[in-house]
């Protein structure tokens, strides 16, 4: 009886064990693929998920952020009839960002414009919304 219970009370603690280091694997993932997600953006969003950017255009930015604010610039002036928003209103909110050292004006210029045409609903809102003491 006595070794019937001990090896009961083993079975049970390995059994323990082993759901608690399924519970820590998993947390362990969640949190690699949130450090990821995290670090896609330029602004700490999660941008690329948005929609509203050819797939055929996603090199052509990335390689735009590269280039900082100017090089955003020359992007949504070549590219701004084929991106629509909330995809559009996240470039322009970076650029903004960026452009916000250097020319202050233009920058509030452009954020008047994200500000205008986003509605309460959208992706994107809740950056604008962060951005607005700053930017009005």
């Amino acid at each position: 009886m006595r070794q019937a219970l001990t090896i009961l009370i083993i079975l049970g603690a390995l059994l323990l064990f082993k759901r608690l280091y399924s519970k820590y694997e998993s947390i362990k993932q969640q949190d690699s693929r949130s450090e990821q997600s995290s670090a896609r953006g330029p602004a700490g969003d999660s941008s690329a998920a948005l929609q509203g950017l050819p797939p055929s255009l996603e090199a052509s930015l990335q390689a735009a952020h590269k280039q900082g604010a100017e090089g955003l610039r020359k992007f949504l002036g070549q590219y701004r009839y084929a991106i629509r928003d909330p995809r559009l209103a996240a470039i322009e909110l970076d650029y903004v960002v960026l452009m916000g050292l250097h020319d202050p004006v233009e920058a509030r210029r452009v954020f008047k414009d994200v500000q205008e045409r986003t509605p309460n609903f959208s992706p994107v809102y809740e950056r604008v919304k962060r951005l607005e003491k700053t930017y009005q």
